[in-house]
């Protein structure tokens, strides 16, 4: 094994493999700053660019691509509360609060090094699971995928802390957003009231591009100030605390880049349930979680350790099995097949050398994007300060573009005009966005592995060992939950009844 790791270094070091993942660093890295087009759809459309090459070659220029656009989808997140990525959304709820209030440097900083940080954590995780994860990725069924999506709405709750009862209505709706389209059993379109465009059901970049990006936009239009504001300085400080703040708050970024390792390794589950997940967990583990939201570097740091970490997982279950964990690694199983290469024992026997490769690349352009990215962390910090006016049009053409790149209609365009409106209402009357996303993502999901679970087990399901575990975690995050919520209160009319004695 150690022989196939250092081959594995060698061959990702020649300068052939090096000058294709600079290639890739760099398409990825524009495509990860532009909302909407996502790294998946880049890696498609570089995909009949591969023929050809040796595997080595291929992953380093499609893999690079992939990681890059995690770390850099992070940067308009922060900057301008527009989401580069679907799974950058929980960036936006800290990172952009903090850029409001000057201080973009420190979270561009912070957001980036953890980004880092996270990728080593998921490589070494994809590393060190290589003997092992075939037999865990076996043991979870449609009945487990299930409750783990189970987990991930009660967060909702842990996520509306003192809106509960607000988050979970917001919750409700983002789980009828989910089943409008086509049943997947019944085969007949639902809530799509004549309309041919909703037979494919709502995407969820619009989505996320219209809730978090409109209302910014909106804002920036009416009080024609700069992102920061007249109050906030105009001194670009902050990236190096931002990246010591990766160091200082250490076990909220390792817990982050853990959680998204092992849900990525959960096939379908996605990077947007593992983001939201390792976020909820930080809310509910920080000693300041009435500062989550307004930000707290703490939710900013679990967004971005999570952020790369589930790249690493999602590889494992794809080289074990061949069975792809996201979106980007059925591109890149694709690419498998195209070098020649099967995924299964092959992978863990004779070609254990390109499945190490696999690991070093992601360090190493993770460690490249880093660098290359730091030098640019206070031009970009920069543009918080630049007018209203100036910026808005600019904007509008990034939130437009990015609605339309995924599927390439106007009825997206739509869509996240609708997802503005409705971003605009939650901020005016104070209701929380969060919930509602959350519940889109997980609705599918959630409905697809109950019908699995019923189909193929009846209800013998939930009497199987992970079920039974899963369900005792949700019922303690739901107890907990509220326990806080309780102890809140009552911390609270403890100090206002001490005020009116004193």
């Amino acid at each position: 094994m150690l022989d196939a790791v250092l081959s594995g270094l060698l061959q990702v070091l020649s300068p052939d493999s090096m000058m294709l993942m600079m290639i890739g660093i760099f398409i990825g890295f524009v495509v990860g700053v532009l909302p909407g087009i996502g790294g998946p759809v880049a890696m498609a459309l570089m995909l009949p660019f591969t023929f050809g090459m040796p595997p080595i070659h291929v992953f380093a220029f499609l893999l690079g691509m992939k990681v890059v656009t995690s770390t850099t989808g992070d940067i308009t997140a922060v900057l301008f509360g527009i989401p580069g990525e679907a799974t950058s959304a929980a960036t936006v709820l800290d990172g952009h609060p903090m850029a409001r209030k000057g201080q973009a440097g420190r979270a561009l900083g912070a957001v980036l090094m953890s980004s880092l940080v996270g990728a080593i954590i998921g490589a070494l995780a994809l590393g060190l699971s290589i003997p092992v994860i075939r037999p865990i990725v076996l043991a979870f069924g449609p009945p487990e995928f299930f409750m783990l999506t189970v987990v991930g709405l009660i967060f909702i709750a842990s996520l509306s802390r003192g809106q509960m009862l607000r988050g979970l209505i917001m919750g409700c709706l983002g789980l009828l957003i989910a089943l409008v389209g086509i049943d997947p059993q019944a085969g007949v379109p639902r809530y799509a009231f004549g309309q041919l465009e909703l037979w494919d059901g709502i995407g969820i970049v619009p989505v996320v591009i219209g809730l978090f990006g409109g209302p910014e936009i909106l804002q920036l239009m009416l009080s024609k100030e700069s992102i920061a504001g007249k109050s906030a300085s105009r001194k670009i400080v902050g990236v190096g605390q931002g990246i010591l703040d990766t160091f200082r708050y250490w076990k909220t970024v390792a817990v982050a880049g853990l959680i998204g390792a092992g849900i990525g390794v959960i096939p379908g589950v996605g990077g947007s349930v593992a983001q939201f997940i390792a976020y909820g967990h930080a809310k509910q583990t920080s000693k300041h979680p009435e500062e989550f939201g307004k930000g707290s570097i703490d939710g900013l740091l679990a967004a971005g350790g999570n952020n790369n970490a589930k790249d690493g997982g999602a590889l494992i279950p794809m080289i074990a099995i061949g069975l792809p964990g996201s979106v980007s690694t059925a591109i890149l199983l694709n690419a498998f097949l195209i070098s020649g290469l099967n995924p299964g024992p092959e992978m863990l026997t004779t070609h254990l050398d390109v499945t190490f490769s696999m690991v070093w690349i992601t360090i190493i352009a993770n460690i490249i994007v880093v660098i290359l990215a730091l030098p640019l962390l206070k031009p970009l910090a920069r543009l918080t300060f630049t007018e209203g006016p100036i910026l808005v049009p600019f904007l509008l053409i990034l939130v437009v573009l990015g609605a339309y790149a995924e599927n390439n209609r106007m009825f997206d365009i739509w869509v996240m005009a609708t997802s503005a409106f409705v971003g605009v209402v939650c901020l005016r009357w104070n209701w929380p966005r969060a919930p509602l996303l959350l519940g889109a993502v997980l609705g599918d999901l959630c409905e697809r592995y109950l019908f699995l679970s019923s189909s193929l087990y009846g209800w013998t399901w939930i009497q199987r060992p992970l079920v039974i575990v899963l369900a005792i975690a949700a019922v303690a995050i739901l107890f907990k939950t509220g326990w806080d919520v309780r102890k809140h209160a009552r911390d609270r009319q403890a100090a206002s009844l001490k005020e009116v004695r004193s």
